[in-house]
This record gives structure tokens, sequence and C-alpha cells, in this order.
């Protein structure tokens, strides 16, 4: 596949035209074709100026059709409120062949229905599958318009997390890098963020005020400088977090402890500025699960009843959608319906995908990853790792480096691996019972149009690849 080619086509064959740096657009049902293939790809791969234009035309697509970046906070109140409930919103981290991926996700919620699910990618994914904000929304536009998806996107940055170690060596940097990464995101149209301070939890302290105090006040830190990043318009979600994953379950009082001393330092700070929409809790989970000698997943023992206590006094006590739970994908398949059951706001769901395109994968091109692995993730090896655990921590690491390779599949492949996404998908979003949620988020859920300036000096390129055929 070339990642630029000149054309002297008409764009979407006539479908698509720019005048005076509008766009206009003449007929809807082209962007489901092998056209919006090719000008997704320009948007990833292609030399800077033509891949600006390619993600500005994917901006402007967007808002022409109702294919709008949006914030779930409204939705989230109204759920706190008791004006919609009965099922549980998936964040899906969409790491590797994410336009793929994403075409999976949107087929499946045209077929259901579904408008209450969130696509999302951690800062620390941002790194290592090297995509960063600006590429993300470009490429979950386009699968959405390619797909004939309409609705809301919510589109999520998923552990915007202050590290500890750098946190204890010196702070405001570490807390400045977030800030950062905020900004850089919301400008790309992240509208969703889930703040991680619960790294700063302390709990050589007594009282759980004291040990929660960093987590609070940093969290409120971070809060505010989302708020003076979001767009006219728009109250972007916003999550906090009070269990370290993989760690000991939260309990109501840390909860407690964490958003009453999170309301009146944020009252105190700013006030009349918005708060949470939900709170992330452990349960008994794991980020990609607990992987075993011989590769296989340990089973999880996931404390339900902690999700369900602390859902209700998020939404009872604080006005928020509920708890949110991580590391959740790896879980047997008989989990997923308790979480509507017990009123769970959110689960996130990550590794199982991509452990899924690793099953997936030509034999010769896992090799070939693997042994990438060897040397450049050899330091993270333990003396006690079996190859399979290794590559199961490492592989995703690989993510980013062989990203044009994993688009470059061959169809059949593709094919193959989005037949095994799209049932998957169908049996989670059925599960968590956001069929039919389409029409609940349009009746809380508006984004406002926000048109964007067509890039200066550039020209349009949407030339199909030549190496590989990205169409169904």
């Amino acid at each position: 596949m070339t990642s630029e080619k000149s054309s002297a086509s008409p764009l979407f064959g006539g479908a698509v035209s720019i005048d005076g740096g509008q766009l206009h657009l003449h007929n809807p049902a082209a962007l489901e074709s092998s056209h919006m293939d090719a000008l997704v790809w320009q948007a990833v791969f292609a030399e800077e100026a033509t891949r600006d234009r390619a993600r500005w035309m994917l901006w402007e697509l967007g808002q022409l059709v109702g294919v709008r970046p949006a914030s779930i906070h409204d939705l989230y109140i109204a759920r706190g409120q008791g004006k919609c409930h009965g099922f549980t919103v998936p964040a899906i981290n969409v790491r590797g062949m994410s336009y793929d991926t994403a075409r999976a996700i949107f087929r499946t919620a045209k077929s259901l229905n579904a408008g209450a699910f969130i696509l999302e990618i951690a800062r620390s994914e941002i790194a290592y599958t090297e995509q960063r904000p600006a590429e993300y929304v470009s490429v979950m536009l386009a699968a959405a318009l390619r797909e004939g998806f309409r609705g809301p996107l919510f589109i999520q940055g998923d552990h915007f997390q202050v590290n500890h170690k750098k946190y204890a060596v010196d702070p405001a940097t570490e807390v400045n890098a977030v800030k950062a990464i905020v900004k850089e995101a919301v400008a790309a149209g992240f509208y969703n963020i889930d703040v991680d301070t619960s790294t700063l939890v302390d709990l050589s302290h007594e009282t759980l005020d004291a040990q929660q105090r960093l987590n609070f006040e940093v969290c409120v830190d971070i809060t505010r400088a989302v708020r003076a990043e979001q767009p006219d318009g728009v109250t972007i979600s916003i999550g906090g977090e009070i269990g370290e994953v993989g760690t000991e379950n939260s309990t109501p009082a840390e909860l407690e402890a964490f958003m009453n001393g999170f309301n009146r330092t944020l009252a105190l700070e700013a006030p009349g500025v918005e708060g949470l929409s939900k709170i992330s809790v452990q349960s008994g989970t794991s980020h990609g699960g607990i992987v075993l000698a011989d590769g296989s997943i340990a089973d999880v023992k996931l404390d339900l009843d902690t999700l369900q206590s602390l859902s209700k006094i998020s939404r009872d006590k604080y006005g928020m959608a509920g708890a949110v739970q991580h590391g959740a994908s790896t879980l047997p398949d008989t989990a997923f319906h308790n979480f509507p059951r017990t009123e769970t706001a959110e689960i996130h769901l990550a590794t199982n995908f991509q452990n899924m395109m690793y099953d997936h994968l030509p034999s010769d091109l896992k090799r070939e990853i693997y042994g990438w692995l060897d040397v450049n993730a050899k330091e993270e090896r333990k003396a006690t790792d079996s190859d399979e655990q290794f590559y199961y921590k490492t592989r995703k690491k690989a993510i980013g480096p062989f990203k044009k390779k994993l688009w470059s599949l061959p169809a059949d492949v593709r094919a193959e691996l989005g037949a095994t996404y799209d049932s998957k998908f169908g049996f989670l979003f059925t599960q968590l019972g956001i069929s039919g949620t389409a029409a609940t988020v349009a009746q809380f859920v508006h984004p406002p149009v926000q048109h964007r300036r067509a890039p200066d000096g550039t020209s349009t390129v949407v030339a199909a690849p030549d190496d590989a055929d990205l169409s169904d």
C-alpha cells in the first residue's frame, strides 16, 4: 500500500466538492465506499499536508451528516437523576487495526440501534500504538461514516494518569504532562476524559480523607484544566478514580472520602465549575487479565456487590451515572449480563480484542512481531516468565511499529477477523443492554456543530491504495 498517490479524479466520484474552503456533500451514500478507505489511509499514512487535509475532510463530513464527537456527560447526569437506566456503557480501547476494529463496532451499533458506547485510548496506548489524538479521532470518524452510522461519537481519553514515581520526583512536571495530553486530546475531539490520580492514594495515613487527599486535589487540578479546554456548547464528561485496578476492592467509605474531598476542593477553588459524571472503582479485575505460564487467563472473582453498592451511592448521593469497572474484557462471557443488572455505569474493554487480532495474524507476521519483542522488549521479561507470558504481556508494544503491516493484511484475513469482531461486539452489546439506546442518547445528547477551517495550501488526494483493498 502506498502512503500517497496523486489523482485527478473527483472527490468521492463527484459526491464531495470543496469550494472556498468549504466542503460540500452531494451524495451521502458515497461515503460508504472504497473512497472512504482511501481517505482514511491518507489521514494516517500520507505526508503532512495531504494527511491534514484528509483529517479536515473527515471532520467536516462528520459535521455535515451528524457524526460528531460528543460528550456523554448529559446522558450520565440524566442517569444520576434516574431518567434512564438498565444498561452499561462499554468503553472500547481500539488499539490495533483501528479502522477495521472500529468498523465492526459501528456495524454492530447500527444493526442493534445502539448509541451508548465509547471509543477510547489511554495515555499509555497513545504512545505504544502510535496513534496521536488527531489521528485517532479521524479513524473513528472514517469508520463510522464508512458503515453508515449516524449519531454522536463518544471518544474518550482513558487513564490520563499521573505516574506515581514521576510525581514523587517532580510533581509539577508530571501533572503538566497530563494537562498537555488533555489539551491535545480535547483539541482533536476527545470530549470524554478519565482522570486517573488514584496512583497518588497514600495508605500510610490513618484517615481515609488523608489517604485520598492527593488523589482528589490533583484530580481537581486536572479537572479545571479540562474545563478550560472544552469548546463552547460542550461539557466534557470527566471521570475520577479511587482504586488502582488489580489492588484491593474499593469501599463505600473510600468513595465518599474521595467525592467529599473532590467536591469540597472544587467548590473552593472553582465555584460553579461542573464536576465528575462517574467514578472508577476496583472490584476484582486486572488490566489484561492474569496470564498463566501456559498462556491461559486465570479466573477472576468479580465482586458484583461492590459494583452495585458503589454505583448506587454514586447516583443517590453525588448525582453521577455510577461506578466504572476497568479491565473487563478478559472476563468470562457469563459475567457480562451482571453489569446492567447491578446498574454499573460503564465498563472498559481492551485486551481481549487485541488477543483476537493476534489470533488471526498470519504465522509469518506473528513470528516477525515476536522476534521484534525479543529484541525491543527484553528488559520487561522476568526470570520466571514463560515465552507465552512474556509475549502476551508485551505484544501490545508492537502495535505501533507494525501499524502499517497490520493495516495492510490481506482482505481475507481482515474479513475473517471482522466477522469474529462482529460476533463478539454483538454479544457484548446485547449482554450490556445497549441495544436500542440510540434513542436514549438522542434524548439527552445534542452535540453542537463545529466546523473547522480548511488547511491552507494543501491538495486533496483520495486515490485508492494500490497494494491492498480496504473495502469489503
